[in-house]
């Protein structure tokens, strides 16, 4: 019974269609030591008022310093997230040729793997993926445990994704229901990730460098390293901890605040070895809402969500990567019109 997507057949090809001496990642300077990420109590949230108020100035300062930070006391029961864990094993534990079926275990989501669109193994991902909206979680009427765990999961990882967009909303001046409002029926989604032990790990990425498209994300790694984030031209390792949930900022929170907040690239590193599991919620709005800075003059022009979603996919189908919000620049406008005729 063999679990694994075929990700050697998919490196092999690559591999025949690269120039030698250019088969391998072209990585940036790495950084040893884990990256002290600021960590932050979000129990204060419900304290008296001065302690509501010094969690949420830590909330802001290290969006704009960061961009990516962990909180703890956050609500969410360890058994919940270790329950999760023990499902997604479940999940990803069947067969491939199960697994690669239309409509894998009559789930709503979709079940991915590698990078169908990659042209070079430095573009390929060695990693599986089962990603589903969370509107369509209870749709899993077959998977009892694994629905109900997922719906807990998500409703929890939820209300801390609003929570925090809203401090980091009032921060800018916008109103305490602007996220809401766009995201209680929006493209929210939830992303159970595997990583395989990968026999040519420094070759290719377990999760290619790339930017988040939401508004913000909620990660939870349990004890295995791999996420490194960029910070400064350097990439970092992030130390993983069970008690700990990660938060970063994505691309339409970049564009809300006019870049006073960043959207930070990111990457998880292959393992020769070990195996490593993860799940994450991205938080985001429906199709036909309007990504707009929430000040002047801005930096980019205004678009729709589902437009930016069809922008990434042309992109990546044409090169293989994400280029994202420079494509928004106003002052690019022109620039990329041309590029796309």
């Amino acid at each position: 019974m063999d679990i694994d997507p075929p990700l050697q057949v998919c490196y092999n090809a690559l591999m025949k269609d690269e120039v030698e001496g250019k088969n391998g990642r072209v990585d940036d300077e790495v950084e040893e030591t884990y990256e002290d990420l600021p960590v932050i109590d979000l129990g204060l949230l419900k304290m008296g008022n001065l302690e509501r108020e010094k969690c949420k100035k830590e909330i802001v300062e290290a969006a704009r310093n960061w961009g990516f930070f962990q909180v703890m006391n956050h609500g969410v029961p360890e058994r919940a997230l270790k329950a999760l864990l023990y499902e997604q094993k479940k999940v990803f534990y069947h067969p491939f040729a199960q697994k690669s079926l239309g409509n894998f275990l009559n789930l709503g989501g979709t079940y991915r793997w590698g990078n169908p669109l990659a042209l070079s193994p430095s573009q390929m991902s060695w990693s599986e993926a089962f990603h589903i909206g969370v509107l369509d979680v209870s749709s899993l009427e077959e998977h009892v445990t694994l629905r109900s765990t997922m719906e807990t999961v998500a409703k929890k990882f939820g209300s801390i994704a609003e929570s925090i967009a809203e401090i980091l909303g009032q921060s800018l001046g916008i109103k305490w229901s602007y996220f809401k409002e766009r995201c209680e029926k929006g493209k929210s989604s939830l992303r159970l990730n595997r990583y395989p032990p990968c026999p040519f790990a420094s070759k290719v990425y377990g999760l290619i460098p790339h930017t988040d498209s939401d508004y913000l994300t909620i990660l939870y790694q349990a004890h295995t390293s791999g996420l490194q984030l960029m910070r400064d031209g350097t990439w970092f390792p992030v130390k993983p901890n069970p008690q700990y949930l990660l938060v970063n900022i994505g691309d339409l929170l970049q564009v809300v605040s006019n870049d006073v907040f960043k959207s930070i690239k990111h990457r998880v590193v292959a393992s020769e070895e070990d195996e490593r599991f993860s799940f994450a919620y991205f938080y985001c709005p429906s199709e036909d809402v309007m990504i707009e800075s929430c000040m002047k003059p801005s930096i980019y022009k205004q678009f729709s969500y589902k437009e930016y979603r069809q922008q990434i996919e042309k992109d990546v189908e044409k090169t293989g990567n994400k280029v994202g919000l420079s494509r928004f620049f106003l002052h690019h406008v022109l620039d990329f019109n041309l590029l796309n005729e």
